[in-house]
């Protein structure tokens, strides 16, 4: 069992840093402002306001940025503001023994899934793959807000088709630890050190603006990285397609052939990346996928 960080409560304080692409102030604002409305206090991180061209700071800034709220005592979790690129730029810099000896909520997704699956490994530590503070789709949708109370207090997460149509891909039912995120992120940790361990687990994919002949290249990466064989099921999220290309049921039909030989539970069609709602779960804890019911059941990720 990874540690689970501990739940919120109102008046606590977090943190909001920036740690990939530089942030449009004018899209930060609301956001905070849904922090007010949760009841909790912020401090802002320098790399709010830092550019370095297409980066958030350089990378010694952004690393003590993260640094310096892992360490302070006052912050209870850290929200990561924006995607977009940069942070499997600092994967071999950020102490994650630090992350360890102060367990603390870590928020964020797409770019965030760098982040996210070394957190889990090497900080033995639950993180939460959810919409971003300065989403470009503006104000967050009802469910998205709602999402958010998962960390304040231990909620198992119930997903099924009463939130958007859900499709068996292979059927089955498998229980094992969630992991994955962004499949353009996932794919770029191959051959490192920071590889992602997938043996056993259930993994996620998501992503945005890919042409399904890039899809396909990244999933025959993991084929031959032997990923697929040795994952225990897949939840396939959100693809958004780029305007003018293949349609979302093309990008399953093509996942589907690389999954079909491995015979693995997997359901596609989870509102879970970029997209609207985006539902936010926890990663590093155990999961039950029911490809037959086609239903996801989560344990909560705060204690």
């Amino acid at each position: 069992m990874k540690i689970r960080p501990a739940r919120l409560q109102q008046g606590d304080t977090v943190g909001v840093v920036n740690l990939s692409s530089p942030l449009t102030q004018e899209t930060l604002g609301e956001k905070l402002a849904f922090l007010d409305q949760l009841g909790l206090r912020y401090k802002l991180g320098n790399t709010i306001q830092s550019f370095e061209g297409y980066l958030a700071g350089t990378d010694e800034e952004r690393v003590a940025d993260f640094h310096a709220m892992v360490q302070d005592p006052e912050v209870k979790a850290i929200f990561l503001a924006k995607g977009g690129y940069g942070i499997p730029r600092v994967i071999d810099k950020i102490s994650y023994p630090l992350l360890e000896d102060n367990p603390k909520i870590i928020w964020g997704f797409s770019d965030i899934t760098a982040l996210h699956t070394q957190v889990n490994e090497f900080s033995n530590l639950v993180t939460f793959h959810g919409p971003m503070l300065s989403s470009p789709q503006g104000a967050l949708d009802e469910l998205s807000q709602k999402m958010f109370q998962q960390l304040f207090q231990p909620i198992e997460i119930q997903y099924t088709e009463s939130i958007a149509p859900l499709m068996t891909v292979i059927p089955g039912v498998v229980r094992g630890e969630l992991v994955g995120g962004n499949l353009n992120r996932l794919v770029g940790t191959l051959g490192t050190k920071f590889e992602i361990n997938v043996s056993n687990k259930i993994v996620l994919f998501e992503d945005i603006g890919e042409k399904i002949e890039q899809i396909d290249h990244m999933m025959n990466q993991l084929r031959l990285a032997r990923k697929l064989e040795q994952a225990a099921g897949f939840v396939i999220g959100d693809f958004n397609m780029p305007d003018d290309t293949s349609s979302y049921e093309d990008v399953i039909e093509m996942i589907t052939g690389y999954l079909k030989p491995f015979n693995k539970p997997t359901v596609a069609g989870f509102k879970i990346g970029h997209c609207t709602p985006n539902v936010a779960i926890p990663l590093g804890v155990d999961a039950i996928l029911n490809a037959d019911e086609k239903t996801l059941s989560i344990l909560p990720g705060v204690e």
